[in-house]
């Protein structure tokens, strides 16, 4: 059972200045304490917690509902901004905004999409999933008047701190789609994650042994495996890229301010440089410049993206997959440059900032691990090749939960 689900929770239908307003005072404070809160690598409760307390998880609900109303562009920049004082925590807000949002497109019955995101709402729920297609690894099995689900997920992000869950797994040879929560007996949240970056994700394996799964829990029916989802279900593949491009970004920002305060403060100026202060060196400002630019760029490419994706989700049901992928190869387009500015600028902050800042009580080399780790989650040479084929021969990328 999660342990943040206990905790009483105030501070719904915050108006969108002061959703701002509590992401920037948040990430303020993991900033002052990321170096620390790295070296432990613990499941983020208490930083779960402050995120319910301040109404951020609820941003993107309706305000008929007692959410924030935000769209999608001010959400993903909400990721951003979390992002700059600590990675994991801004990965965690983006996917919980997709796995809770994605129910409202992919059931059906709009009674029960309402039902629970109205739960949602009024619980303060943290939405995670286990739906790594490259990790099947679940079996559902007919028991009684319901299903019992057994096996395990190598990675499921936020393992420990979800309240609820989008997961699948196989029903007779056919891949069900559900929504879970995850105080049911039966759900165990191992304590293996150990990777070098993203420590804060608490993304390491779930097991399920004789969890009840019950029939309204199911997402529409078992569907064979490889069978394309509705055009609306699919538009959280490029959501959570978009997630991914916010939390590079933020990433590599948060890096940037570190590096720029460091140099303020304790960097000394190179002996041949002729100047008396370390940010009057021409070298460190040209770099200042540089990094900065290539950030500002990154953030309205990601913006851009956002808009499209937007755009084309507010068609509902409507929408066409002509439009879907016209707004996911903007989305895809947004990755690669994120991809390639975060990795970059994460690895060389070190030249503005000098040798001593490579102690480990600064551990300053962290935004570089945390974008490293979860940059390879898919290898972005292939999202690159998607936006190729689209500029080049009019294809439009293939749907899966990658692309």
């Amino acid at each position: 059972m999660s342990q943040s689900n206990v905790i009483h929770v105030a501070g719904r239908g915050a108006t969108r200045d002061e959703l701002f307003a509590r992401a920037e005072t948040i990430s303020a404070d993991l900033a002052q304490r990321a170096a620390e809160l790295d070296r432990e690598g613990r499941p983020p409760l208490g930083e779960i917690v402050k995120l319910k307390n301040a109404g951020l998880l609820n941003a993107l609900h309706p305000l008929s509902l007692g959410g924030g109303g935000l769209d999608w562009l001010d959400g993903l920049k909400l990721v951003r901004i979390l992002a700059r004082g600590e990675s994991s925590i801004g990965q965690l807000l983006g996917y919980h905004f997709v796995n809770s949002q994605y129910i409202d497109w992919a059931i059906d019955d709009r009674a029960r999409a309402q039902a629970l995101a109205s739960e949602t709402v009024a619980r303060n729920l943290y939405w995670g999933a286990a739906v790594n297609p490259r990790d099947p690894g679940l079996v559902l099995t007919k028991r009684g008047n319901g299903y019992v689900l057994n096996g395990k997920k190598s990675f499921s992000t936020a393992a420990r701190i979800s309240d609820y869950i989008n997961a699948n797994a196989t029903l007779d040879g056919k891949i069900a789609s559900f929504a879970i929560p995850t105080d049911r007996p039966g759900y165990i949240a191992n304590d293996d994650w150990d990777n070098i970056g993203q420590r804060l994700s608490d993304s390491g394996s779930v097991e399920f042994r004789d969890f009840p799964v019950y029939e309204e829990d199911l997402i529409g029916e078992p569907a064979a495996e490889g069978a394309e989802p509705s055009v609306l279900a699919s538009f959280n593949t490029p959501l959570i890229q978009l997630v991914f491009v916010n939390f590079y970004i933020g990433t590599a920002e948060g890096a940037l301010n570190q590096a720029l305060g460091y140099v303020r403060d304790t960097t000394r100026p190179w002996v041949t440089s002729g100047v008396e202060r370390a940010q009057d060196d021409p070298y460190i400002l040209e770099r200042a410049g540089e990094f900065t630019a290539s950030l500002k760029a990154s953030a309205a490419l990601a913006d851009v993206a956002a808009l499209a994706v937007q755009n084309a989700l507010a068609r509902g049901r409507n929408v066409t997959a002509r439009e879907r992928g016209e707004a996911a190869a903007e989305a895809y387009a947004a990755k690669v440059h994120a991809t390639n500015v975060s990795l970059d600028i994460t690895s060389r902050v070190f030249e503005l900032t000098g040798a001593r800042s490579t102690a480990d009580s600064y551990r300053f080399d962290r935004y570089w691990r945390n974008v490293r780790t979860h940059t390879l989650h898919d290898p972005v040479f292939y999202k690159a090749r998607e936006v190729g084929e689209f500029v080049l021969n009019d294809k439009i990328p293939a749907v899966s939960l990658y692309s």
